[in-house]
C-alpha cells in the first residue's frame, strides 16, 4: 500500500520513497501486504530486540489485560513495581530508582529535569551528530541538525551546548592512535566545560554507542575520562540507552561495555521489545531523594502503562534467557561479515559498531568525502539506492543520520545464516548502486 492510499502520514515521511506496508512478523522476519518477506535488520526502529511474535511477551500482555487494563500513573500497581525491581537488578552500579514515561524523547526530557533540579544548574551538554529525540526539549539535545532545525523552525529551546564527538573516521581531531583520539576529544570536552562555566552545567548526555548517527563507538579510555571530568566539575553523566540498551551491544546496557557507571540511564524502545510504548529514567537514589520527600508535580497519562510494564518484564526474561548471550556469540561473525564489505568495495569508507548494532559509511575513494551530504547538499544520494537495493533483495536496513551511511541492527535472535544473508544482500546492493 502506498502511503497516499490511506489517511496516515507516516513519521519521517518522504513522498519520494513510499514506505513498505508491514502486515505480519515472525522472529527476524516481517511480511508486507503483498506477501513479500524481509529480514528485519533494522528491528523496525532499533527496538524489536526479542524478535517478532514472541509468545512470552504476548502472553504477559494478555494476562495483564485480563487483570486490569489501565492504572493511573499516580497510583501503584504490581506490574510497575515488578518491572522497576527488574530494572534495578540489571542497572549498573548504584542506579536504583525508576521513573516511567512513554517515549525516549520524554525520558531524556525527564533526565534533563532531574539533573537541573538536583544540581541547580541549567545547561546540558550533548554531542554533535547525536540523536536524543524530536520533541522540543529532546530536539534541542539532538545534535542532528536536520531534526533540530525542523523542531526549532518556529521556537527554540535554550540551555543546550554541543561538543564534538570522538569520531575515528573523518575525525574533527588530528590523532594518530585511538589513545590520542580519546585524549584530544576529552580535552576538547573539558575546554567546552570550562568555557561554558562548570557551575552552569547540570549534565552531559551521551549515547554510549551512537544510535542512528552510525553506530560509532568511542576510543578506549574516553568514557573513563568523561566520568572523571563529571566528578571533577560536579556534572551528572546521563547515558542515553534508548537504542544501545537491553542487549543491543552485548550487555544489558551500552554503558556496561565501557565499564563506567553513569548517574542516570534513559531507556525506551527495546525495554518492551517494541511491543508497547514504554520509557523512563533509572537514577542514583541521591538524585531522586527530593522527589520522594517533596513530591513530583509532573506526569503523563500513559507513563508506566501496566500492559507495557508486563511486556517489559517478559522481554527482560527473554533477554536474560539466552538472547544477550546470542549477541555475544555472533558478534564476531557479524563484524567479520561486514569487514568484507570494506575489503571488497572501495566506496565503503568504514565499518564500525558493537554487538548487533553496526554502521557502514560510504565515501568517494578519491576524496574520502561523502558522495552527497544530505545535510548540506541536494541531489541524488546513492546511499538511498543501497537501502532500496537491500530491500529489493529482502533485507531491511536503516538509514543513518546523515544518510552517508546505513545501519544494521537486527533482532537479538539472528543467527549466522541470517547475518550472512543480510550482508550478502547489502554487498549486492552496493554493487548495483555504485556501478
Amino acid at each position: 500500500m502506498q502511503a497516499s492510499d490511506d489517511a496516515t502520514i507516516p513519521h519521517w515521511y518522504d513522498p519520494d520513497r513510499p514506505p513498505v506496508s508491514i502486515t505480519d512478523g515472525d522472529g527476524v522476519h516481517v511480511t508486507d501486504d503483498e506477501g513479500t518477506q524481509y529480514l528485519d535488520f533494522l528491528s523496525q526502529l532499533y527496538c524489536v530486540n526479542a524478535g517478532h511474535g514472541n509468545q512470552r511477551i504476548v502472553d504477559a500482555m494478555t494476562e495483564q489485560l485480563e487483570r486490569v487494563q489501565y492504572v493511573s500513573p499516580s497510583k501503584r500497581t504490581p506490574a510497575r513495581a515488578e518491572l522497576a525491581e527488574e530494572l534495578r537488578s540489571i542497572a549498573p552500579g548504584s542506579l536504583s530508582d525508576v521513573v516511567f514515561s512513554v517515549s525516549g524523547s520524554e525520558a531524556n526530557e525527564l533526565a534533563m529535569q532531574f539533573a537541573r533540579e538536583y544540581t541547580g544548574a541549567s545547561k546540558i551538554l550533548t554531542r554533535w551528530q547525536s540523536y536524543h529525540g524530536s520533541t522540543y526539549a529532546a530536539g534541542a539535545l539532538t545534535g542532528d541538525p536536520e531534526t533540530r532545525n525542523a523542531v526549532e523552525s518556529h521556537a527554540a529551546t535554550t540551555g543546550v551546548t554541543k561538543f564534538l564527538p570522538p569520531l575515528s573516521y573523518r575525525s574533527p581531531f588530528d590523532a594518530d592512535s585511538p589513545e590520542e583520539l580519546a585524549e584530544k576529544a576529552a580535552n576538547h570536552l573539558e575546554y567546552v566545560i570550562r568555557n561554558e562555566g562548570p557551575d552552569s552545567i547540570a549534565a552531559i548526555v551521551m549515547e554510549p554507542i551512537a544510535g542512528t548517527s552510525g553506530a560509532y563507538t568511542v576510543p578506549p579510555g574516553y568514557f573513563q575520562r568523561v566520568r572523571e571530568l563529571c566528578d571533577e566539575y560536579d556534572i551528572l553523566l546521563v547515558a542515553d540507552e534508548v537504542i544501545a540498551g537491553f542487549g543491543r551491544c552485548g550487555d544489558w546496557f551500552g554503558i556496561d561495555t565501557e565499564g563506567v557507571e553513569p548517574d542516570m540511564i534513559t531507556f525506551a524502545k527495546a525495554v518492551t521489545s517494541g511491543y508497547a510504548p514504554l520509557a523512563g529514567v533509572i537514577a542514583k537514589p541521591e538524585i531522586t531523594t527530593d522527589l520522594r520527600e517533596d513530591g513530583f508535580p509532573l506526569g503523563q497519562t500513559f507513563g508506566g502503562h501496566p500492559v507495557a510494564c508486563a511486556a517489559a518484564t517478559a522481554a527482560i526474561e527473554e533477554y536474560r534467557d539466552g538472547l544477550i548471550e546470542n549477541v555475544r556469540e555472533h558478534e564476531a561473525t557479524f563484524e567479520a561479515a561486514l569487514a568484507t564489505l570494506e575489503e571488497e568495495h572501495d566506496v565503503v569508507g568504514t565499518v564500525r559498531g558493537r554487538g548487533f548494532h553496526w554502521g557502514v559509511e560510504f565515501a568517494d575513494p578519491e576524496t574520502d568525502e561523502p558522495f552527497l551530504d544530505p545535510w548540506t547538499e541536494d541531489g541524488h544520494n546513492p546511499v538511498n539506492d543501497v537501502i532500496a537495493g537491500a530491500a529489493d533483495r529482502g533485507v531491511l536496513v536503516g538509514s543513518g543520520r546523515p544518510t552517508t551511511q546505513i545501519v544494521l541492527s537486527p533482532p537479538l535472535l539472528a543467527g549466522e545464516d541470517e547475518i550472512v544473508t543480510a550482508v550478502d544482500a547489502v554487498s549486492e546492493a552496493i554493487d548495483d548502486a555504485f556501478e
